[in-house]
């Protein structure tokens, strides 16, 4: 069983400042770095929660090389450990409960090396409103470094979608639960397709061919077969492969509760299990043995369809035999020879201190803040066209509007009472809306985020500013139809500066609002959660708001400090009216001119102090805004 792997010596190590163009394409993304990867004794366990102080271990002594231009396939049923070996090897599992040797041409996984790994998770997280073109293009404008130019890689997006089939439907949507668009199948290949963009030397695939029928899976297998000749390392989970499926492995790691019962050449497999007494006169798929015997089930089991303490112990006697079997025969022999690897042989000796040394400068981005900004602006616009410009949100708004106009139509300057009431519902009702709406925005894009963040695309400042600056052409938009609308139907003040000032206010308090809801979004992560405390705290918001409480108790007057409602209420009353400003009032049976400033409700909430209301909100602005970003950086990156 040969495990020497020789590499050819790097040409170059990820991005670099020279311009390229068409031209160059060949030599630019043909594989130059081709990549071995051994590993030893890998363990890990996890913590049991709410048991302290006790582990379940997950993988226990996996060891294995794979070399450039090989498909290495891990087998083994459900909760086997095959997806937690994977992320492994990808270098998306750590931390102390993670041990043993993991090395990539002789070097521990670095920046370099996370450059040139594709990983395709089991569930195709993809954007459902963008078309397979315009999926796989935004990909490439992030992922392939800034030298290269943008017809490049448009070629590129071009020559991926012609290899993996997909011309035919490159102007389809992606589509969802609630959108018509591709096929699994060919969402699976946009999947693959994304990585492919990046001409990865290290492929990796989470059952690529699960809920595929088989023909599909036939095609998507024969892609990559087709990546591993071009020099490529190809590592793959799979559940349960036709034999078409499984004489395309290399090489196969099959799996029984964690621990390693088989390595080696996929095609020697079954006679490995013939010489180790688990033989079947059958002619059968070997997959299908295989995952008998990692399930602790004999070929010629009498008790295979029984349950019970009979077959339970049967089964554990099973994984008993194959677990010494395979100390006996494979681990010993594999471990001579993996400790014989030297790192010369992968030709990365001198490199390795280079290599290291740029990582350590910085050099992780291939493109620059500024540009992942706007291709992220971008993408975020085209994605939320069909939301953003919501026939039902639309509705919704102009509905409220047009009916509260009706409400409060020409409301006589007498009934001062009304107008305080018109001003408290525009902080109200653009208080609680964006924040409802800003609530959803992090918690629906979490496994969008941990996808694209631990490939390495973009940082998180540039994602946070170009997601919340896309969202603000519709957040602005509704208010000032709205505040259109009614404002001129209610009967205030009808001066332009008046009304342009109110305006402002009003978009100012729907900023704020959107930046609680987002920091809500961020640290819960949770949508069920986010609505509920959205929902507490824009009750206590609006009793806090100055408006139906105006005498609070001394001990609980810090509530209405920490609503936003309350400034955004009291500012409007200030555009409104000034100190000295006088209203025609029924005293007495007689028609007299009253003070505004000596209506409760006005009185309660005070017309000065204004620029620090002012302050105040903007404070809560930025910092709702901190509390957001700083929250997301905590999001798992797994």
């Amino acid at each position: 069983m040969p495990f020497n792997c020789i590499a050819p010596k790097p040409e170059n190590n990820g991005c670099n400042n020279n311009n390229t163009t068409l031209q160059d394409l060949p030599t630019m993304l043909e594989p130059v770095f081709p990549i071995a990867l051994k590993f030893e004794e890998v363990m890990y366990k996890v913590k049991l929660q709410g048991q302290k102080c006790k582990e379940k271990t997950i993988l226990n002594g996996v060891s294995g090389v794979v070399c450039p231009g090989e498909i290495l396939a891990m087998l083994g049923p459900s909760g086997s450990g095959k997806t937690t070996l994977l992320s492994t090897l990808g270098g998306r599992i750590g931390g102390k409960l993670l041990s043993g040797k993991i090395t990539y041409n002789g070097q521990p996984f670095s920046g370099s090396i996370k450059r040139r790994t594709g990983f395709v998770a089991q569930d195709d997280v993809l954007y459902p409103h963008l078309t397979v073109f315009e999926t796989l293009l935004f990909t490439a404008l992030l992922r392939l470094p800034s030298a290269l130019a943008h017809e490049v890689k448009v070629s590129q997006v071009e020559r991926v979608v012609a290899e993996l089939g997909l011309g035919r439907v490159r102007n389809s949507m992606i589509g969802g639960p609630l959108v018509r668009g591709i096929s699994g199948g060919e969402k699976k290949r946009v999947s693959i397709g994304q990585e492919m963009l990046i001409n990865p030397s290290l492929m990796l695939l989470d059952e690529p061919t699960s809920g595929l029928d088989s023909t599909t899976a036939l095609r998507i297998m024969v892609t990559l077969k087709g990546l591993a000749e071009g020099g490529r390392t190809v590592i793959t989970t799979i559940h349960q492969p036709s034999s078409r499926l499984y004489h395309m492995f290399h090489k196969v790691v099959l799996l029984s509760e964690g621990r390693p019962i088989y390595y080696g050449s996929a095609s020697s497999a079954l006679e490995y299990f013939n010489s180790v007494g688990f033989s079947t006169s059958l002619t059968i798929n070997p997959a299908d043995l295989l995952l008998d015997l990692a399930s602790g089930i004999g070929p010629e089991s009498k008790h295979a369809m029984e349950t019970g303490e009979n077959m339970e112990q049967e089964k554990k006697q099973v994984r008993e035999a194959l677990i010494s079997a395979y100390e006996k025969n494979i681990s010993t022999r594999l471990k001579t020879e993996l400790c014989n690897l030297e790192t010369a042989n992968y030709g990365w000796k001198k490199d390795a201190s280079n290599t290291t040394r740029k990582d350590r400068k910085g050099e992780q981005w291939c493109t620059s803040w500024w540009h992942q900004f706007k291709v992220l602006l971008q993408r975020g616009m085209k994605e939320r066209r069909f939301e953003a410009f919501n026939r039902l949100r639309i509705f919704q708004v102009l509905s409220v509007a047009t009916l509260g106009g009706l409400l409060w139509w020409h409301t006589p300057e007498s009934h001062i009472e009304d107008r305080v009431a018109l001003i408290f519902f525009f902080s109200v009702f653009w208080g609680f809306y964006p924040l409802y709406n800003a609530v959803f925005t992090f918690p629906q894009e979490r496994r969008m985020l941990i996808k694209e963040r631990t490939s390495g695309m973009y940082k998180l400042s540039s994602y946070f500013l170009a997601r919340t600056i896309g969202d603000l052409p519709l957040e602005l938009a509704l208010p000032t139809a709205f505040v259109f609308i009614i404002y001129w139907m209610g009967g205030l003040k009808p001066n332009p500066i008046i009304f342009i000032l109110s305006l402002i206010v009003v978009l100012y308090n729907v900023l704020v609002a959107q930046s609680l809801g987002l920091a809500i979004g961020a640290i819960l992560m949770d949508i069920k959660p986010a609505t509920t405390l959205a929902s507490v705290t824009t009750l206590v918001f609006l009793i806090a708001g100055g408006y139906y409480v105006q005498q609070i108790p001394p001990f609980i007057v810090w509530l209405k400090y920490l609503s936003y409602s309350y400034y955004c209420y009291k500012l409007l009353l200030g555009v409104q009216y000034q100190e000295d400003d006088t209203y025609p009032c029924l005293k007495m049976g007689k028609w007299e001119w009253c003070k505004v400033i000596d209506v409760p409700a006005v009185k309660s909430m005070g017309l000065n102090h204004l620029w620090m209301d002012v302050c105040v909100l903007g404070l809560m602005l930025v910092g709702y805004r901190i509390v957001a970003y700083l929250a997301l950086q905590r999001v798992r990156m797994r």
